[in-house]
């Protein structure tokens, strides 16, 4: 009876450490067991936000094996633990975020999260991470509106949208004083309604005339009785779009319906290659808003000078890991993907922990400069470190215009006409 006794004891002591221990996993307390740290995202690989979610893939896979391969893993209580991204594609459907962020929580047992794409779905997705205390760090998710709900376990690592649109405004200020009329076409999604308000609290500001301010809704197919009302207002500069596809066919439909401005930024799409590699000529002189390209100055030096610490590859490194996969070049939407994952290597480095609350405190405290720019968030999760570029495709290639010291070069201005265009006229000097 005795040893009976002491084998039911033995017996319950094995299943409760066996417990404690999965739970301590889930709840990110038992890094001493871990033998890998375990990130995960729903991805949109297919749907209205394909492009952009294979963007991601391919830039998150560039760091995972950048920090497995060149970095030894992420150092936690004395050793180096690999990464493993685990993903799903989301469909660019809210219904399938949700879902996919529970599975990735409660049956993957991920230890943090990267939101999907779009701020629609990481709204979807913000308080099925935050109610799990599961720290989530939002990528493509520029929506102020987010950070407004009081989420403890959310983040971000791109500008809010209410600043996408401001650097555009103040380069044509600085360029063209007498450009004073600004229309705003736009696609009717929180994002882009985001960047809007942003855009026009700021463009009355500083003293531009709003002539035309409407919207369009998801998926359109035809934009030309939108475009032909805003060009009776003949405005100097236009603002619009919201993703790939619909900023894609609005550049179309300016260029069919013969809508000659001085500058044009779109957002989103024209960060994407495929944007001019579908529109050719017609993309030319086009401007767009972004959070990361290729000859941004942000190196250890740049580091070393803003006072910051430096950590992750050199933007060319990455760009070489993620050509290796992708056989292109990365856009901002695969350079912010790529930095959550090393937001959160250098985070549990720090925190010596994989414990939610310790990670979410210390990412509080992180100031640090990587390939993709400047992490730095407030107390509500949103970021204030990271800036944005103005890009514009000249001569076949999305060059920097803006600002000026991130510049690789001149703002072409103003943008040819269509017919010009037509005829082979390049944003070239």
């Amino acid at each position: 009876m005795k040893r009976a006794r002491v084998l039911c004891v033995v017996i319950a002591m094995f299943f409760l450490t066996g417990l404690n221990y999965g739970c301590a996993r889930q709840s990110g307390v038992g890094q001493q067991a871990a033998d890998k740290i375990v990130i995960g995202a729903p991805l949109s690989l297919s749907g209205k936000y394909a492009k952009e979610g294979q963007m991601a893939l391919w830039g998150a896979e560039a760091i995972r094996r950048w920090i497995n391969e060149v970095n030894g893993g992420i150092e936690l209580s004395g050793k180096k633990l690999p990464v493993e991204f685990k993903y799903y594609d989301d469909e660019s459907k809210k219904e399938s975020v949700q879902s996919l962020v529970e599975r990735l929580i409660t049956v993957d047992k991920v230890d943090f999260l990267i939101s999907p794409y779009s701020s629609d779905l990481a709204l979807a997705s913000a308080p099925i991470a935050d109610s799990h205390r599961k720290v989530m760090i939002t990528h493509g998710a520029a929506t102020d509106r987010v950070y407004q709900q009081g989420y403890k376990y959310i983040t971000q690592v791109y500008t809010p949208g209410s600043r996408y649109q401001t650097g555009f405004l103040d380069m044509i200020k600085n360029k063209d004083p007498e450009a004073k009329k600004a229309a705003f076409i736009y696609e009717d999604d929180e994002f882009s309604r985001s960047v809007i308000n942003g855009a026009r609290a700021y463009a009355n500001k500083q003293g531009f005339e709003v002539v035309f301010d409407k919207t369009y809704p998801s998926k359109p197919t035809d934009l030309s009785p939108l475009i032909q009302e805003l060009k009776t207002t003949k405005p100097d500069l236009i603002i619009g779009g919201g993703h790939f596809a619909d900023g894609q066919l609005l550049t179309e439909q300016l260029s069919s319906l013969e809508v000659n401005v001085k500058a044009v930024s779109i957002n989103v799409a024209p960060a994407i290659p495929d944007y001019y590699k579908a529109l050719g000529v017609k993309a030319e002189g086009i401007m767009c808003p972004g959070q990361w390209e290729m000859g941004v100055k942000y190196s250890p030096e740049a580091a070393g000078k803003a006072g910051l610490e430096w950590f992750g590859p050199s933007q060319e490194d990455f760009a070489g890991l993620f050509n290796a996969a992708a056989n292109q070049k990365p856009s901002y939407h695969a350079a912010g993907a790529g930095a959550c994952l090393l937001i959160y290597a250098r985070a549990v480095e720090k925190a010596q922990s994989l414990d939610p609350d310790k990670i979410r405190e210390e990412l509080g405290k992180l100031k640090m400069m990587n390939f993709f720019g400047t992490w730095d968030i407030d107390e509500t999760g949103k970021q204030t470190g990271h800036n944005m570029v103005v890009t514009q495709w000249q001569a076949g290639e999305n060059i920097v215009v803006w600002p000026p010291e991130a510049a690789g070069a001149k703002l072409f201005y103003p943008l040819p006409s269509w017919a010009e265009k037509a005829r082979g006229t390049l944003a070239k000097e």
